[in-house]
Parts: structure tokens; C-alpha cells; sequence
């Protein structure tokens, strides 16, 4: 992804993740919050032709070092549309999210470095429902190739250096901002995890570790 950056297209319709996530969540949430970010993202670099050729990756993992005039901008939406993009490929219809599972040697790290899946879940959960305000949730792959759990407030993410100790490469990642779940969950995030444990694409995880790992 490079600019100018467009919305990407879901890879299933609309309705394909209910009930965990509902139709009308994902048009919003695709079509108004994800497209404000990309349409933010470009106005702030009209003016940055040296920025214009790093992809969306690079942006973030250079976030400090950018101009002062553009840094939070591209902080917020050059994250939030990083963030949603791999947010909609990590995702997948109950029935395909059903039939995936963690690859061999990612099943194995989890159980080497979270203490198995249920304990992986429950730290998942924690960070996802602990993280005050709006934010993320993340299972990361560390610089030293190890698994681990955290979470990063607004549209951070852990490409961006000095995000506290979320360093790494995400490879499964939940939004945590109302506007991700409180159109059916309400006040109730802590099901909204729950829920998305259903439609979670393990094979495109499993592909992300194995990416991590080169």
C-alpha cells in the first residue's frame, strides 16, 4: 500500500461475520471510520512528496522521525488505516474461521511462550478488555521471535516505535473502539471478544508468524 492510499475491499460481504460482528457494524465501520482515516492519511501527504513513496508499513514504523507538521496525522490515520486493513484480513465467516487453526509451528510457539491456547485467549481478553478508552488489542512477534500480548491506545500500533511494550509485528489484532461493537454489544466488550474468537482467520495469523520469522 503506497499513496495515494484507497479502502481496501472486504475479502467477504458484509454480513459474512454475523452474529459476531453485525452487518450494519461493518458498513459503518469500513465505510465511514476506515475511509475517513485513508481519506486523512492522503490530505496530510499531499504536501510530503518524500513521504508519498514509503507504503503505509514504512510510514508507521517511522512515525518519530517524520515532520512535526504532518507526525500526528499520519500517527492517527496512517495507523488506523494500517490498523483496519489487516483488522478485515484477519477476520473471516464463522464456517471458514471454523475449519482454520493455528499452523504447526504457530500452535507450538503459543504453547512455548502464552502457556497453550486458553491461556493465549485470557491474556487476549485481558489486554483487549483492560485497555482504557479506545485502542487495540495485539498478539505480536517480538524482535527475538517470541510470541507475547499487548495492546496499544487510539490507532497505534506495534510497527510504531515507542509504543511502550508493544514493540513487535502484529499478527492477529482487535479493534476495541465502540464504534467496533457497540452498535450489538453495547457497553459489553468483554462478549465482543467472545465473539470474535468465531471469526478469527487463523490461517491468515498462521501466515503472518511465518512471514515474522522470515
Amino acid at each position: 500500500m503506497a499513496y495515494p492510499f484507497t479502502l481496501p475491499e472486504l475479502p467477504y460481504a458484509d454480513e459474512a461475520l454475523e452474529p459476531a460482528i453485525d452487518r450494519q457494524t461493518m458498513v459503518i465501520h469500513r465505510t465511514k471510520h476506515h475511509q475517513a482515516y485513508v481519506t486523512n492519511l492522503n490530505k496530510a501527504l499531499e504536501s510530503q512528496p518524500e513521504l508519498q513513496a514509503l507504503s503505509i508499513d514504512d510510514l508507521c514504523a517511522r512515525i518519530n522521525s517524520l515532520p512535526d507538521a504532518v507526525k500526528t496525522a499520519v500517527r492517527n490515520n496512517g495507523g488506523g488505516h494500517w490498523n483496519h486493513s489487516a483488522f478485515w484480513t484477519m477476520l473471516a465467516p464463522p464456517t471458514a474461521a471454523g475449519d482454520s487453526a493455528p499452523s504447526a509451528n504457530l500452535n507450538a510457539a503459543i504453547n512455548a511462550d502464552l502457556g497453550g491456547m486458553d491461556d493465549m485467549k485470557k491474556a487476549f481478553a485481558a489486554a483487549a478488555a483492560g485497555r482504557f478508552g479506545s485502542g487495540w488489542a495485539w498478539l505480536i512477534v517480538k524482535s527475538d521471535g517470541k510470541l507475547a500480548i499487548t495492546s496499544t491506545p487510539n490507532q497505534d500500533n506495534p510497527l510504531m516505535a515507542g509504543v511502550a511494550d508493544a514493540i513487535g509485528t502484529p499478527i492477529l489484532g482487535l479493534a476495541v473502539w465502540e464504534h467496533a461493537y457497540y452498535l450489538h454489544y453495547q457497553n459489553r466488550r468483554p462478549d465482543y471478544v467472545t465473539g470474535f474468537w468465531s471469526v478469527v482467520n487463523w490461517d491468515e495469523v498462521s501466515r503472518r508468524y511465518s512471514q515474522a520469522h522470515g
